[in-house]
């Protein structure tokens, strides 16, 4: 610890100290902490499904989109290709996705969650549900509302600052 380091507050919620190449971001800082530990608690839900992080997202596009060509799917996904074709193979395997060519372009793949998928539809709306209760514990109605909305502020800022955008598309 740098000895000019202030302490930590405790009445601060994340009660830790900021780096301090971090104390001009403290905000982004936290985002990106939660962001990994929350990706951490997805993962131990996920897994209790046979699911790898991201595989769920994979999997949400295709149970609301039906059948997509697969280049479709990487830019909905916003995953390397390589990424993508590995989940798609594992999902393949699982028996949640089947590729078959597309009959209006034979060199194209068409991706789509097969029937067998649909159980596992309700388990993800569940695990989700669970990671929802565990991110957001403690915090009543109007505070989850407020803090919705101000993600989606820091989310539209961050859009609006990248040139692949992933609101882009959105109803």
């Amino acid at each position: 610890m740098n000895a000019s380091a202030e302490p930590a507050d405790p009445a601060d919620p994340a009660c830790t100290e900021l780096p301090t190449a971090a104390r001009r971001g403290p905000v982004s800082h936290t985002v990106s902490r939660v962001a990994r530990l929350h990706r951490i608690a997805a993962g131990k839900v996920l897994k209790r499904l046979g699911l790898y992080p991201g595989q769920e997202f994979v999997m949400m596009y295709l149970w609301d989109a039906g059948p997509v060509r697969q280049s479709e799917l990487i830019k909905a996904v916003d995953l390397d290709p390589s990424t993508v074709t590995k989940m798609l193979q594992r999902l393949e395997q699982a028996g949640h996705v089947r590729r078959r060519p597309d009959p209006a372009d034979r060199r194209a793949a068409l991706v789509e969650a097969t029937d067998t998928s649909c159980g596992l539809l309700a388990e993800v709306e569940r695990a989700w549900g669970e990671l929802e209760e565990q991110t957001l514990a403690g915090l009543d109605a109007a505070e989850r509302a407020e803090l919705a909305r101000l993600l989606g502020r820091v989310e539209a800022n961050l859009c609006t600052e990248t040139a692949d955008c992933p609101l882009e598309g959105r109803g």
